[in-house]
């Protein structure tokens, strides 16, 4: 399940225009890359919740087979989301992934550390200080962040970052209130709380970005235009009209039919496509969609 029901409030007022998950990497829609990277690992049916701007997931997804799409009229949580979309789990353990991520994380090493565990739920953890909050020690996560705060650090213990993937046996949700918006942490502390165990399996060598912030998106966006030196660092995408004596500078990414001016600058820029930017304007480190 990947969980694109989500309001981006810290994407604002971007998300005001398209959700989150539908935000472009490279021209791409990031949910359109999430799915293909489930199936090539061999998952499906997959669900999508979507509820922020549904309609636009929906026509994104309109040609996607075996796949389930969850429109939630009112905002459930993640929580919530996964209990609505118990019934196609049919018992079975579900990989759930974050709408919002870029990364290379491996899901069917994922799918065979949840197995050889014998606990009810795995979380993918990483080290990544900005976001380190969840106390693990023995490969076990023991408490999860509540109120904005991090989790206590027992003697022994150090502290990881949850990537946003995760694999639950369904038993777990059917707790979770029906049809009122749940966070899936708090059932997840619900479950530490009882006595349960939540295996921590901790990931490296790999490359995880969200796009939370726009200068989160537009980070994403610097590091692949610039990982690879044999590739151009400033990429447009066909059908882009180019004016007289623009000027592009250090890296950025033009989507499809934008239209640059005469004598524009461009640096350090993702412009959406369809975009148009008037002659002689001069932009930077900045995202435009139009």
């Amino acid at each position: 399940m990947i969980l694109a029901a989500g309001l981006g409030t810290r994407l604002l007022p971007y998300t005001r225009l398209r959700p989150k998950p539908l935000f472009p990497v490279l021209g791409e829609p990031l949910l359109k890359r999430i799915i293909g990277q489930l199936r090539a690992a061999g998952l499906g049916p997959i669900v999508v919740n979507a509820h922020h701007l549904a309609g636009q997931i929906a026509d994104c997804l309109a040609d996607e087979p075996d796949l389930i799409l969850q429109r939630e009229d009112t905002e459930l949580g993640t929580g919530g989301g996964l209990r609505l979309a118990l019934p196609h789990f049919q018992g079975r353990p579900v990989l759930v992934t974050n709408g919002d991520i870029f990364h290379d994380i491996d899901y069917r090493q994922v799918l065979a550390g949840h197995q050889a565990s014998g606990c009810p739920l795995t979380m993918v953890m990483h080290d990544l200080p900005r976001f380190n909050s969840v106390p693990v020690a023995g490969g076990r996560v023991l408490g999860l962040p509540a109120g904005g705060r991090p989790a206590e650090v027992p003697p022994g213990a150090r502290r990881l970052a949850f990537t946003g993937i995760h694999v639950v046996e369904p038993a777990l949700l059917a707790d979770i209130p029906s049809g009122s918006f749940h966070s899936i942490l708090d059932r997840y502390q619900g479950h530490l709380d009882e006595g349960g165990q939540i295996h921590a399996l901790t990931v490296r060598g790999h490359f995880w970005r969200d796009i939370g912030t726009p200068r989160d998106y537009l980070e994403l966006h610097r590091h692949l235009l610039l990982a690879d030196g044999a590739a151009p660092s400033f990429r447009l995408a066909p059908g882009v009209r180019l004016g007289r004596e623009v000027t592009l500078d250090d890296w950025g990414y033009v989507g499809a039919g934008a239209v640059i001016g005469d004598r524009a600058r461009l640096a350090r820029v993702v412009v959406w496509e369809g975009a148009e930017i008037p002659a002689g304007q001069a932009l930077a480190d900045c995202l435009v969609t139009g």
